[in-house]
């Protein structure tokens, strides 16, 4: 039987915030795929509402290419993402230097 997983905005306590699919958690460990670090964003005052709403300056966010896969420990914070907020999350070109 296969699950639903959720696209969910994880903060952790020092290697920052990633946006993702959430495939497993335990404690503090977060396994999670398509996961873009959300290294800088604008357009919404705080996660809580990026996460909800997205952001209204996607030109000016910072996230780079998503990885295929990564573990994050020390994990905070999760936060579901509505559908319109994940299309503006995943509309941020892709930051690169």
């Amino acid at each position: 039987m296969a699950s639903k997983r959720k696209y969910q905005i994880v903060r952790t306590y020092s290697a920052g915030v990633f946006a993702g699919i959430v495939q497993s958690r335990k404690g503090q460990e977060v396994v999670m795929t398509n996961a873009r670090r959300l290294w800088y964003w604008t357009g919404a005052a705080s996660l809580s509402q990026l996460a909800q709403s997205g952001t209204s300056g996607p030109l000016a966010c910072k996230f780079p290419e998503a990885v295929d896969r990564i573990t994050v420990l020390e994990a905070i914070e999760i936060l579901d993402v509505t559908p319109n907020a994940r299309k503006s999350i995943e509309s941020v070109p892709v930051w690169e230097v």
